[in-house]
């Protein structure tokens, strides 16, 4: 019975937020068709490219229709239309208002107390690594097959399909699991 209960939780929850109503700014997207349409100077050769990299296309559009554009909806920025070099004040869950400063490769973050905190993308490994006092620690990488390896923080490694069950399990392997609602 409890499991029914949890099951429509999730339900309502994944609903409530891919309805949001945003239309959002499909950054990524546009992002790739700009890349495609300046490519070369030839729309036959753009045309082609176009052809084969149809597919970048597809994920490009699902990242910013469940991810990106949320993010920008709830937030008001989306984090692919930043300009690198670009400072905007995100107000955290506590309130407290951080600074989040877009790189070429990922972001730092400057807490209200001064600390810095960098999140960097890796091409090479195809990773995301936070660096925080001067120690590098990698959070998760993208396998070939297309799931994702998430980093525990005990040190323990899993491999979780890149959608909200993969969320969800990552969540429960870091909470012992435990699941926390609030009323």
């Amino acid at each position: 019975m409890k499991i029914k209960h949890l099951s429509v939780s999730v339900c309502i929850m994944a609903g409530a937020l891919l309805a949001s109503s945003c239309v959002g700014s499909f950054a990524m997207f546009n992002k790739l068709a700009m890349w495609n349409k300046n490519a070369t100077n030839s729309k036959f050769l753009n045309e082609i490219i176009f052809l084969v990299i149809t597919p970048a296309y597809g994920f490009a559009a699902t990242a910013d229709a469940l991810v990106l554009n949320t993010i920008e909806f709830w937030t008001g920025n989306n984090p692919m239309a930043m300009k690198v070099g670009t400072t905007k004040q995100v107000m955290g869950n506590d309130g407290k208002y951080y600074a989040v400063t877009t790189n070429k490769d990922g972001y730092d973050i400057k807490t209200p107390k001064g600390d810095m905190i960098s999140f960097v993308y890796d091409k090479r490994t195809d990773s995301w690594s936070q660096i925080q006092n001067g120690k590098k620690t990698e959070i998760f990488r993208f396998n070939p097959d297309g799931t994702i390896q998430a980093n525990l923080s005990n040190g323990d490694k899993m491999n979780v399909t890149a959608d909200a069950n993969g969320v969800y399990q990552v969540q429960m392997a870091v909470n012992n699991g435990m699941f926390f609602a609030a009323r």
